[in-house]
């Protein structure tokens, strides 16, 4: 678990509880000067009024630095927050692409000539808002730090980072990074601390014009309200309950192997984990078997193992909630097919691990199948058709991401349609790329990262008119 002592924060590697690192706590006097920095800098940096090729040549060196630098941070964030050391080699990845993404979208994004409807001619363009503040979570730092980033540099702001509490190492690294890249000084800092502290702060500062959440319901919610209340625009990235649908024409030697990536890669820490499984009744007693047969041959070992599949969870204290979830469960009736305990063997009694386990015998209205467990637990439920499928698929608050395994193109259009969320994928789980547009319905979120849309998010829309009228404006027309 890390923890904060005095004036710094504590990384402790999931796997061994030992400590990895410490970073110092920013005070209210200094995020005050975090921000009077970043407004320097976006003022008097010459970043916002740069070329967009140039903005892109920056990003671009930040992107190869990462490439450079791919063992080093990999292996700092394995220890930071658990995750296997191939999927934190995944991460830095996408963050490399990230950048030189957003670098080809700034250098050619076009501005838009709109029609008129008298003698002037009008089109927008795109103007930074100032200083954003990014907010990422601990399941997978260094991607959602560069989703963030790298598109409100692009836009031209200048950016305050605050990384969770419980993965704290990643965003100094990119920091550093983007300053030997030639980002000039202020416009990328990270500050460090509780999120109810200084996270609080930041949202709540007068000098922040913009602000980008990725993170739990509860506290988007709360930010939300800040920011209705200070009239910025906030984007939110927050929970899911996904649905994972297996109809009966299904090509289960496909299926059943993404449903269990779909929940137990990245132990379940994932936004968009398929936690509700539904599968159609008449093959839910095979698949059902099927499942638990494969998860109870997973591999349980160290992050840096060959051949792991499923590592520690981010911390102890999260384990402990993980085990609540299930607990709670078992009373509403569940029955724990496999999993539900911590895995015994000296090779486990040091790290915050938990068994991945599946579940089944709750109704749809129970709480286990309406929130986030956010951990390695898939909850197992029969359908009968396709209307009482949607219905129970869109009857919780969340709509972030869903996944169906039909042969069928018509039903898929039909259902895909019908589900309440922003990513849906059929016959496929989890896909995620910088160039599509990614974000939820319902409690899920505002707002859309990645793509365009994610560059767009971190600028507003200007209007120009040239006028090309030849003769005085007359008082009232």
């Amino acid at each position: 678990m890390n923890s904060q002592m005095g004036s710094e924060l504590i990384s402790t590697n999931p796997a061994t509880g030992e400590e990895v690192g410490r970073v110092i706590v920013t005070t209210p006097e200094g995020l005050d000067a975090v921000v009077d920095r970043a407004w320097q800098a976006f003022h008097h940096s010459g970043w916002k009024n740069l070329m967009p090729h140039q903005r892109a040549d920056v990003l671009r060196r930040i992107a190869d630095r990462l490439q450079e630098k791919k063992a080093y941070l990999a292996s700092l964030q394995m220890q930071d927050n658990g995750k296997p050391l191939s999927e934190c080699r995944g991460m830095v990845d996408y963050a490399v692409g990230a950048f030189r993404y957003y670098a080809s979208a700034c250098e050619t994004l076009e501005t838009e000539v709109t029609p008129p409807r008298g003698q002037y001619v009008s089109m927008t363009v795109l103007e930074p808002y100032g200083v954003v503040a990014a907010i990422t979570p601990w399941n997978s730092p260094i991607m959602n730090d560069a989703t963030k980033v790298a598109p409100a540099l692009a836009a031209g702001n200048a950016v305050i980072l605050k990384p969770s509490e419980d993965a704290p190492l990643l965003a100094p690294e990119l920091e550093r990074i983007a300053l030997e890249a030639g980002l000039p000084e202020g416009l990328l800092q990270v500050v460090q601390g509780q999120g109810r502290d200084i996270g609080s702060a930041l949202v709540g500062h007068e000098g922040v014009r913009m602000i980008s959440f990725t993170g739990g319901t509860t506290t988007g919610r709360a930010i939300g309200r800040v920011a209705a209340d200070r009239v910025v625009p906030a984007a939110l990235e927050l929970g899911g309950k996904s649905p994972h649908i297996v109809f009966d024409d299904a090509d289960l030697s496909l299926a059943v192997p993404a449903v269990l990536a779909g929940i137990f890669g990245s132990a379940g820490q994932s936004c968009v984990a398929g936690s509700r499984v539904f599968i159609h009744r008449s093959i839910y007693q095979s698949v059902l078997d099927q499942l638990v047969e494969r998860t109870r041959q997973i591999r349980i070992a160290a992050p840096d193992a060959e051949g792991i599949e499923m590592g520690p969870l981010a911390s102890f204290q999260h384990r402990e909630r993980v085990e609540q979830f299930v607990e709670r469960a078992r009373e509403e009736g569940g029955r724990i097919l496999c999993g539900g305990a911590r895995p015994t063997g000296a090779e486990f009694e040091q790290g915050a691990y938990y068994l991945p386990t599946i579940i089944d015998g709750l109704g749809i209205d129970a709480v286990s199948c309406q929130e986030e467990a956010f951990g390695p637990v898939l909850v197992a439920l029969p359908f009968d058709d396709e209307a009482s499928l949607i219905e129970a698929a869109n009857g919780t608050a969340f709509g972030l991401a869903c996944g169906m395994w039909t042969e069928s193109f018509k039903r898929a259009w039909r259902v895909a349609r019908a589900i309440d969320a922003g990513s849906m994928w059929i016959n496929t789980y989890k896909q995620s790329v910088t160039s599509t547009p990614f974000g939820g319905f319902k409690y899920s979120g505002i707002g859309r990262e990645k793509g365009l849309e994610g560059l767009k998010l971190y600028g507003q829309v200007k209007s120009l008119f040239f006028g090309l009228q030849e003769h005085p404006f007359p008082i009232s027309k």
